[in-house]
Order: structure tokens, then C-alpha cells, then sequence
């Protein structure tokens, strides 16, 4: 079984941890806590592995690492309306 590297965060607005792996279409998943959120990605990946073809499955994305950088503004933004955003900066 390969081992696949998801990308975590916790949503500030719902409270939910968030996980996306962006190489694969269609993994990702949210829950109330780690442990759920580490079975619910395993079950999305398992589903998302079993639709891929074969070929694909050779081409996985491969880990690389992250980097944090920091800025002067953190930009958010908020939605107005059904398309249109403002956007506006946390300090």
C-alpha cells in the first residue's frame, strides 16, 4: 500500500480540520478530530485508489515538503455576495 502525504488545516470558521491531498482528485475530507480525520482521508483515499486507473497510480504525487513564509499581510476574504469577494488583511 502506498503511503500518501495529505495536506491539514483547521478551518477558523467551523472549527473542522481539513484534508486535501492536491495531487489526487476528489481526496479530501473534514472532521471534528484528528483520529476521525485520519480514518475518513484513509477511506477517501482507499475510494479514490480504486477508481483510478492503473497508470495513475504509477504517477502519484511525491512529497516534496513544506515551507512556511511569512508576509506583512495575511490577506482574507469575504464573501459579499454570489461572486463578489473583498478582500481584506488580518494583522
Amino acid at each position: 500500500m502506498p503511503r500518501i502525504t495529505a495536506y491539514i488545516e483547521k478551518d477558523i470558521e467551523s472549527g473542522l480540520y481539513v484534508a486535501i491531498v492536491p495531487g489526487i482528485p476528489g481526496a479530501h475530507t473534514q472532521a471534528e478530530t484528528l483520529d476521525e480525520l485520519q480514518n475518513n482521508l484513509k477511506e477517501v483515499l482507499e475510494l479514490c485508489l480504486e477508481e483510478m486507473e492503473p497508470d495513475a497510480k504509477q504517477d502519484l504525487p511525491e512529497f516534496v515538503g513544506i515551507q512556511q513564509v511569512e508576509v506583512t499581510c495575511l490577506p482574507n476574504f469575504k464573501l459579499l455576495m454570489p461572486g463578489k469577494w473583498r478582500s481584506y488583511c488580518l494583522s
